[in-house]
């Protein structure tokens, strides 16, 4: 069994790559399973996905294939809870401005003493069967994310990179641009300059930085800017770039 994504994250190495999974589809978890990504992304923020098709889809994902993490709605108690008590290895939370809002997002995420994450016998401790060894490893080895994608957000970087508990600065790079009047020009100079600022914050504080790419030249920049967490696209992406290709040839 692998490392927890959270760990391998923390210690030096190259780039873990994961993509989105924005389709809501079990098939599409399971077909990209096993080709070498390090992590899926199940967005539920945007994509319609029922509480019981997303466990599943963690489940599919089992304890060898890339770590299933789960995108929520919003800094949410209930959705955190669900999120991780599914199995997930991990969440991101979007839309986070403030210090106070990462500082949510970590205690919904955390335990006593360190948050407020309520107890459940569910799938993330085998139905209760592994409690005692869930419990006293989730505060450890769940990995927290948080977006940046406003101008408030980078206004408030440092205070939200320096609070204890979160892993992840993530660059939503579309809702960022459109933040900064850019609208779809995300490869954009001052979207790079924004982004920059992101990974040296993140290095400052000992945190990890992470963004989400949808070309070679994008996850080639990335690489360059010291991005460690880089999402390659999209399962629905890979459909559509498919099926263009075949069309066009």
């Amino acid at each position: 069994m692998a490392a927890p994504l959270v760990h391998r994250l923390r210690a030096p190495g190259p780039p873990l790559f994961g993509t989105w999974i924005s389709s809501s589809s079990l098939v599409c978890v399971d077909a990209l399973n096993g080709l070498g990504f390090d992590w899926f992304m199940l967005d539920t923020e945007h994509a319609h996905v029922n509480p019981e098709t997303l466990a599943a889809m963690v489940a599919v994902q089992g304890t060898d294939g890339a770590a299933p993490l789960i995108r929520v709605g919003e800094v949410d108690q209930y959705l955190i809870k669900q999120a991780l008590d599914a199995g997930a290895q991990g969440l991101l939370a979007p839309l986070v401005n403030s210090e106070a809002e990462a500082r949510r997002a970590v205690s919904f995420a955390k335990y006593p003493p360190s948050g407020v994450r309520g107890i459940a016998s569910a799938a993330s401790s085998r139905y209760g069967k592994e409690l005692g060894s869930y419990l006293r490893r989730a505060n450890s080895d769940l990995l927290t994310g948080v977006q940046i994608e406003t101008r408030e957000a980078l206004a408030n970087l440092d205070a939200i990179a320096a609070v204890e508990g979160v892993d992840l600065l993530f660059v939503g790079p579309q809702d960022l641009t459109l933040n900064l009047g850019l609208l779809d020009r995300r490869k954009d100079p001052l979207v790079r300059e924004a982004m920059a600022r992101v990974v040296d914050s993140a290095g400052r504080h000992g945190k990890a930085a992470g963004t989400l790419v949808v070309d070679a030249e994008e996850k080639k920049a990335a690489i360059e800017l010291g991005f460690r967490f880089i999402g390659l696209a999209s399962d629905v992406r890979f459909l559509i770039n498919g099926a263009r290709s075949l069309l066009g040839a």
